[in-house]
């Protein structure tokens, strides 16, 4: 029995997110039907975490576990066959027995992108939080690195959240303007639902002055309460990558890979 790692990139707007639900189609849902058209069989794959409703993916990774003899290639350019235009599988690599797309990672990357400028864009709107008011893009940079850390995230977790701890490990945030947009780069040891979106709306609020840096020190120490904070809109947020230790891959399928980079299939 093989087990079978799958990258996934796909644009979350007309999705409900990963997770298959009974209120509307999933990313999940969209690659076991193709995976289903492909092998013949129904197969259950298992991802890296959830993304929410709206939310991206350039680095979703999922597993799962087939007697089916198809060659790596066969899974890459045939899943694809079977997706709709937002979503593609990227790349796909063949896994040791006990691998799990999201046990075996050691660490997840996530992109946050808002829109600054005086007038609103259709063509960012899919993709970044439209903020108008002027921001201390230094402020925000200066609080965004009291995150850094182990710590309990409780006032960051959202509704729903049935994480069994809320502590967790932030390892850097780095934060870059680009042209007219503003990129939060958050990696760290895993995410609460909807933890990242809570910490850059945090983070806008501080820039526009509605709140300050010791904040997220209250936040941090004590916990929210009943305190309403901010969340980020879904579309401005993006999984990059997630990290696995190379050992956790076999190590013929180096041949396949190195033909898909020289191909651009893989960036």
């Amino acid at each position: 029995m093989a087990v079978i790692a799958l990258w996934i990139e796909y644009d979350g707007s007309a999705y409900v997110g990963w997770q298959r639900q009974l209120n509307g189609m999933s990313v999940q849902q969209r690659v076991e039907e193709a995976l289903a058209q492909l092998t013949g069989q129904m197969l259950t794959i298992y991802s890296s975490g959830r993304t929410d409703a709206g939310v991206h993916a350039r680095g979703m990774v999922a597993h799962f576990k087939t007697d089916s003899p198809l060659s790596l290639n066969a899974y890459l350019h045939g899943v694809n066959r079977f997706l709709p235009r937002d979503i593609a599988v990227i790349r796909v690599r063949q896994a040791v027995e006990h691998f799990h797309a999201r046990y075996s990672a050691g660490a997840k990357w996530y992109q946050y992108r808002l829109y600054l400028a005086p007038v609103r864009s259709p063509l960012h709107a899919p993709y970044c939080w439209y903020v108008r008011k002027p921001l201390d893009i230094a402020l925000i940079r200066e609080a965004a690195q009291l995150f850094i850390g182990e710590h309990d995230f409780v006032a960051f977790r959202g509704s729903g959240c049935s994480a069994r701890t809320t502590v967790r490990r932030i390892d850097s945030i780095d934060v870059q303007e680009v042209g007219d947009e503003l990129h939060i780069d958050v990696r760290g040891s895993g995410f609460l639902r909807h933890m990242v979106r809570m910490m850059v709306g945090t983070l806008v609020q501080i820039g526009a002055g509605k709140r300050t840096k010791e904040d997220i020190h209250r936040l941090l120490s004590q916990g929210a309460g009943e305190e309403t904070r901010l969340t980020a809109p879904a579309q401005g947020l993006c999984l990059m990558a997630v990290e696995y230790s190379e050992q956790l891959f076999r190590k013929e399928d180096s041949g396949l890979q190195k033909e898909l980079d020289n191909t651009g299939l893989i960036s």
